[in-house]
């Protein structure tokens, strides 16, 4: 439980860049509720309310323009893993969803 009283759910996103890009030192930002939070490339850990459906949306910027956003509703029955892969051109889309079985 949060310190507002509220219970919550750890969910753990892994960013992926490219090995090979038409781009580099560009860090990507995760998007919660509309709000922008810089992340890093790898594995982190987000805090959300385990009783609502939350959209994460991630992009790629660059001090121009974004690129490589994507998005994805998580409801609270949906497993807590996601992975979001960036692209290697500048102007197309990224994807994010839950990580592919091996």
């Amino acid at each position: 439980m949060s310190a507002d009283g509220c219970r919550t759910r750890r969910v753990e996103i892994t960013l992926h860049r490219p090995w090979f890009a038409l781009w580099a030192g560009i860090r990507p930002t995760l998007v919660v509720g509309g709000r922008g939070q810089p992340a890093q490339w790898g594995r982190g850990t987000w805090q959300f309310p385990s009783d609502q459906t939350v959209v994460i949306g991630v992009y790629v910027f660059n001090r121009m323009w974004r690129f490589g956003q994507a998005e994805v509703a998580l409801a609270p029955a949906d497993p807590p893993e996601l992975v979001y892969r960036a692209p290697a051109l500048p102007f197309v889309a990224g994807r994010i969803g839950p990580p592919r079985s091996r």
